[in-house]
This record gives C-alpha cells, sequence and structure tokens, in this order.
C-alpha cells in the first residue's frame, strides 16, 4: 500500500473527504476530489485535526489506514482476555495487530504465506506468527486454548455440565442460570479478523473457526465470492463487516500514535519522492520486500528507499 507523507507549517490530518452540496468523495478516489498523490490537496476543512506535538509526519501519514483497523478492532468488541487471530498480514493485517496489541489483547495470532509479511507481524506485536502452509492458526489456537470445534463437543460439555450440577442440592437448572448470569456459561471463543481479501478465504474460515466464533471482514474481496451459510449456521458464527472509520475513532488513533500507545512504525517499510511513485506500485508487487510505501514529496528519490 502506498500512503502520501502529508507535512507543512501548519501540521494537521483529515478524513480523505470532500463534500460538495450532499454529495461527497473521496480523495484521491473520484474525478471530483483528485489529489491522491499531489503535493497539495484540496481538503474538507471540518475534517482536519491538528497532529499532536512532536509526532513524526511519516507517523501521522498512517492515522488513516491504521483508523481502519481501529474501527474493525472496535467491530470485534474484542477484551484483554481474548484471542485474536489475524489471516493476512499485509498493510490491514499488520495494522489490525497493532491495534490489537495497543488495546492490550494478551494473544495475538498472525498467518500469512509470506516470510517477508510474517517478520513486521512479528515486529507489530503478534505473539504466534505461522506459516500456514506449514502450520494451521486453528489447530494452534485450539491446542493451546481449549476452542470447540464441532457440536458434538458442545453436546458433550453441554451433558457433562448437567450431571455436574445434578449433585448439588438444587436444581441443575437453578445452579446454570446462577453460572450464566455471571457469565461462567459463555462460550470460548476466538476474534477473528480476514484481512487478505481474496476469493475464498471467507469460506476457509467458516469451515475452519471454533464454534461461535467472532470472524470481522476487514479485506475486500472485489470479485464474487461464495460461501456455505450451512457452515456457519452450524457454529453459530458471528459474521461481522467493517469499512472505514468514524470521526471519533480518527481522532482517537492520531493520539495514540502521537502518545506512544500503538507502535504503527513497522509497517512503513520504504519511501520515495513523487517521481518515484510508479516504481512504488512496481514494488509492492513484490510481498516479499514492501508493505506499505511512503510517498514523501520533499524526496527527489525516483527509486524506493528501503527503511
Amino acid at each position: 500500500m502506498v500512503q502520501r507523507h502529508h507535512q507543512d507549517r501548519n501540521t494537521g490530518r483529515h478524513r480523505p473527504l470532500v463534500r460538495q452540496g450532499r454529495q461527497v468523495d473521496g480523495v484521491g478516489l473520484s474525478a471530483c476530489a483528485p489529489g491522491g498523490f499531489a503535493e497539495y490537496v484540496v481538503v474538507q476543512e471540518s475534517l482536519t485535526i491538528p497532529v499532536p506535538n512532536g509526532l513524526p509526519a511519516d507517523l501521522a501519514a498512517l492515522t488513516e489506514p491504521v483508523a481502519v483497523a481501529w474501527h474493525a478492532v472496535n467491530r470485534a468488541e474484542v477484551t484483554r482476555k481474548d484471542v485474536a487471530i489475524v489471516l493476512g498480514c499485509g498493510p490491514v493485517g499488520l495494522a489490525v495487530i497493532s491495534v490489537l496489541k495497543a488495546r492490550g489483547v494478551g494473544t495475538v495470532i498472525a498467518s500469512d504465506y509470506s516470510a517477508g509479511r510474517r517478520a513486521p507481524a512479528a515486529r507489530c506485536g503478534a505473539d504466534t506468527v505461522v506459516d500456514p502452509s506449514v502450520e494451521s492458526p486453528w489447530e494452534i489456537a485450539g491446542s493451546r486454548h481449549g476452542f470447540m470445534t464441532t457440536m458434538p463437543d458442545e453436546y458433550n460439555a453441554g451433558i457433562d455440565a448437567i450431571e455436574g450440577l445434578a449433585r448439588l442440592s438444587l436444581p441443575w437448572w437453578t445452579a446454570w442460570r446462577a453460572l450464566e448470569t455471571i457469565g461462567l456459561t459463555r462460550p470460548r471463543r476466538p476474534a477473528v479478523f480476514e484481512c487478505a481479501g481474496v476469493p475464498g478465504m471467507l469460506d476457509g474460515i467458516l469451515a475452519a473457526a471454533p464454534l461461535h466464533s467472532r470472524v470481522v471482514v476487514v479485506g475486500v474481496c472485489m470479485g464474487p465470492d461464495t460461501i456455505r451459510p450451512s457452515l456457519a449456521a452450524n457454529k453459530e458464527l458471528d459474521l461481522r463487516f467493517a469499512v472505514g472509520y468514524t470521526p471519533l475513532e480518527f481522532r482517537n488513533t492520531l493520539h495514540a500514535l502521537a502518545d506512544g500507545t500503538l507502535n504503527a512504525a513497522p509497517l512503513v517499510t520504504g519511501r520515495v519522492g513523487l517521481a518515484g511513485v510508479a516504481n512504488a506500485f512496481t514494488a509492492l508487487a513484490d510481498p516479499e520486500v514492501h508493505a506499505k510505501i511512503l510517498i514523501d514529496p520533499s524526496l527527489a528519490s525516483e527509486g524506493v528507499m528501503v527503511r
């Protein structure tokens, strides 16, 4: 992913939207709002936010993509005790890992076929980084955290619980209701982040994910895809989609980067000047080398400078 580096005397970040009347266009994504890689860009004044003093411009430039991850993590409703599984360690997956660790999530399992992407995943804080061609992230999560994977597992657990509670002096359903009230009957389940956006990925997750998993789709599959709903139904999977972020999530991301609680620096793997934008896209074709390249108008370089 290529990201524009913005820096001037009145440095600020903005949500990349411009409104004319009631029409809203994404900067660089519409003929009505050009300038994705320009030195100067027209922005919506009401959407600008001052960059906190001391935050380097190259980190401030990461606010927008990392805010997407911030929103996705919010959609998952994760807690510190949850296990998170991130599938795909491109720029989106790396940002999700960074936000999860910033939120204090204790266990993050990251998976990607590319060694060049697994390395920054570890630098972003992933506790376990997996090559899925060698080992399964699902098996690692299941063996270490005891997630149920089939309905018979849950049926057996329910029967075991009833037989155990039957030994008490009160009816088992009364005891079960009390345990349910304090959350002890809530099933253990991971939060799964689909960050690849390729056809077949989502159906594979439905087939392999443990029971009751929360699946947040962050990667955008641009073509037709097929899923088998029965897989999700039989496991009672919670399937959620995420796009963009709210204005408050954007501001929260910027300030988390500024105060150091969110480390997104490993996402940046190279820099290039405006003259080298085409070279940057060419370099990104090889996932073993780059994850995100910053376009810095102050640089004269045409070639990508590896960080």
